[in-house]
């Protein structure tokens, strides 16, 4: 669909000092979370690597997957890279929960995406005085999301590029798998952006992530392969 509906009232940025002031605001939260989350990853690859003996324990099998299933979620942080550092370490026998733990995280990215309020980007861009990309969240939000997939099709440069959100489902698995996908993302941030733009169906969404995660683990498992 190239027929869209823009809203009737122009968005109205702040003033600019105000916009600048939030926005400083912002950055500095960003750059104190991204030291934490990099705090946080060194401590987890430690804490993983560091209890060779602990992976014979369940408890210590829990609390492993779960710092991964959360770290995964976050976007920017090495997904794939972790996976193999957490199959290394407890070896072929956890690979079916590492998959478990790698889906979850993923899907738990994804559902944060889904609710994430629009009126915050919408606040973001207005501060940075981005009117025009105002106006087009504002006419995205209210369309359904076989009308999104059309509206993020038509903005496609050249006409032949449509199929890349017709078969938004394959990108999303081929995605998620391409080694050194951090630099867009990561694993959590791919999936927080495909819960945020509201073209995929939840159920085929989580499917798409639980059968992308499938093929590394489970064909370690299977075969008995060994990462170390």
């Amino acid at each position: 669909m190239d027929d869209f509906t823009r809203p009737a009232t122009p968005p109205v940025p702040p003033p600019v000092k105000t916009g600048l002031l939030r926005t400083v605001v912002r950055l500095a939260a960003l750059a104190v979370l991204a030291f934490a989350l990099h705090l946080l990853f060194a401590w987890a690859e430690g804490y993983i690597l560091e209890n060779e003996q602990g992976w014979t324990m369940p408890g210590f099998l829990v609390v492993a997957l779960l710092i991964y299933a959360v770290l995964i979620a976050i976007p920017f942080v090495p997904g794939i890279e972790i996976g193999l550092m957490v199959l290394a370490a407890g070896g072929g026998d956890i690979a079916p929960f590492v998959w478990l733990a790698t889906a979850s995280g993923l899907t738990m990215a994804y559902m944060v995406g889904c609710k994430v309020p629009y009126r915050w980007l919408h606040r973001i861009l207005l501060d940075l005085h981005l009117t025009r990309a105002c106006r087009m969240l504002e006419e995205f939000e209210t369309l359904s999301p076989p009308e999104r997939a059309g509206f993020i099709a038509a903005q496609l440069p050249g006409r032949y590029l449509d199929w890349i959100v017709h078969y938004r489902y394959l990108h999303l698995a081929v995605l998620i798998n391409v080694p050194g996908n951090s630099i867009i993302g990561g694993g959590g941030g791919i999936a927080f952006v495909s819960g945020l733009s509201g073209v995929f169906r939840a159920p085929l969404a989580v499917l798409t992530l639980f059968a992308a995660t499938a093929p590394v683990p489970l064909t370690i498992w299977l075969f008995g392969w060994s990462l170390t």
